[in-house]
């Protein structure tokens, strides 16, 4: 399941067990979206509460980076030890975006903000 706010040009996800082909797909329309009233978005990604995705999500990230790579300013993501493993390439792989892990939502969302 995902969750999606969107604010002027910054989208924030969570997503909560696991990550489905729909649910990538209605991330992808909230990007899109948001896109249209801003030419770079900030994006607050909360893995929290993720237990994983399935297989075909993996390959629509892929597709889907490539082609967004200069869409976003800042990135925050939010993620326990799980995850930053698996989020580590994100950075220098598919994307000029500045990247920054955090432990918790409240600072993420400061740093994007720019505070």
């Amino acid at each position: 399941m995902i969750v999606i706010e969107e604010e002027k040009d910054l989208l924030k996800v969570s997503v909560y067990a696991e990550l489905s082909l729909a649910d990538f797909r209605e991330f992808e329309t909230a990007v899109n979206n948001e896109l249209r009233g801003a030419p770079k978005i900030k994006l607050l990604l909360d893995l929290t509460k993720m237990s994983g995705y399935t297989v075909d999500v993996m390959w629509e990230d892929i597709r889907f980076t490539r082609a967004h790579s200069r869409d976003f300013r800042r990135i925050a993501v939010v993620t326990g030890k799980l995850w930053a493993t698996w989020l580590g390439w994100l950075p220098s792989a598919f994307t000029d975006a500045e990247i920054k892990h955090f432990e918790d939502a409240t600072t993420a969302d400061a740093w994007l903000h720019g505070r």
